[in-house]
């Protein structure tokens, strides 16, 4: 697929973008089911957290209100910042675009496991990670549930409502206390067709976005599940990425990583004691806490 992109650059129309999400949408709904074979009840129920008080409350509804049809509701605060000009010395500058509110634009807090969308809500809006972490997942007809990706700070997610998506295909959850911007379709569309800058940033991640999922195809097709697990949480902890990694990885259950890797939950608790016992990784509040990564655990990738 990504042989036949080269020649594509970023224009003042979407139809590039409209293809780029298209495809890799189809390898988001193929993966998981394909080589997985841990189960869970999907049958979940999330309540709302406690807020921070001393965030702003003077604008708060409910994500079932911007998402119709969810019987899944939790509540968000939209965090009111002063305007800001989208110009910078005389341009556009996306990032301040995707920082800031605005016509189209929110940024909502979530706290701790609230529920953003909910797989079959309408896709009217994309978003985009300003601070924190979104867990992606996706439920099969007969109600295996799984996990898609860890959504990090800096990252799109449902964007497939850009590519014509009515409903969504899969739900997001907040894995940490997240600050979100939240853009509907028309005001994503308008600003991709007005301003180059933003579209080359755009297709810069899809094609990121594209690649992660062809790596995860090929390990899911070549690599042991050890290894699999292993390149699952040098990911979480962002290792090969620009700036420092973040070493310490929020709480993440071993279902989770099983429903990530492809296995079962044992296999995850055997490998996870293995990595502990070799100082690749450390729990650091305890069995129950933060799980810290170090760099030897690449060793576990790169031995053949």
């Amino acid at each position: 697929m990504l042989e036949r992109l080269p020649c594509f650059r970023a224009t003042r129309t979407v139809d590039g973008i409209a293809f780029l999400i298209s495809n890799g949408l189809i390898v988001f709904c193929f993966l998981p089911f394909w080589c997985r074979r841990a189960k869970q009840n999907c049958s979940k129920v999330t309540t709302p957290g406690d807020r921070d008080a001393c965030l702003n409350r003077s604008a708060i509804e409910t994500i079932g209100d911007l998402c119709s049809g969810s019987s899944i509701r939790a509540d968000y605060t939209c965090l009111v910042m002063p305007p800001s000009t989208l110009k910078k010395n005389g341009g556009f500058d996306p990032d301040i675009f995707l920082a800031t509110i605005g016509d189209g634009r929110k940024i909502l807090v979530v706290v701790k496991k609230q529920m953003i969308f909910a797989q079959g809500d309408e896709a009217d809006a994309i978003f985009y990670v300003q601070k924190g972490k979104v867990r992606l997942t996706v439920v099969s007809k007969v109600g295996k549930e799984a996990t898609i990706a860890i959504v990090n700070q800096g990252n799109f997610f449902g964007e497939g409502s850009l590519a014509g998506q009515q409903l969504r295909m899969g739900s997001a959850a907040a894995m940490t206390d997240c600050e979100i911007l939240r853009v509907e379709k028309k005001t994503m569309m308008d600003a991709l067709h007005r301003e180059p800058t933003l579209s080359e940033m755009f297709v810069a991640y899809l094609l990121a976005r594209n690649i992660r999922y062809e790596e995860d195809l090929v390990d899911q097709l070549f690599n042991s599940s050890e290894k699999r697990l292993a390149r699952v949480l040098l990911l979480l902890a962002r290792f090969g990425k620009e700036g420092i990694p973040e070493t310490v990885v929020p709480k993440i259950s071993q279902e989770t990583l099983a429903e990530m890797v492809g296995t079962t939950r044992s296999r995850v608790s055997f490998f996870m004691n293995r990595f502990r016992k070799l100082g690749f990784i450390d729990y650091a509040g305890g069995s129950e806490g933060a799980l810290q990564v170090h760099s030897s655990l690449l060793n576990v990738v790169l031995h053949d």
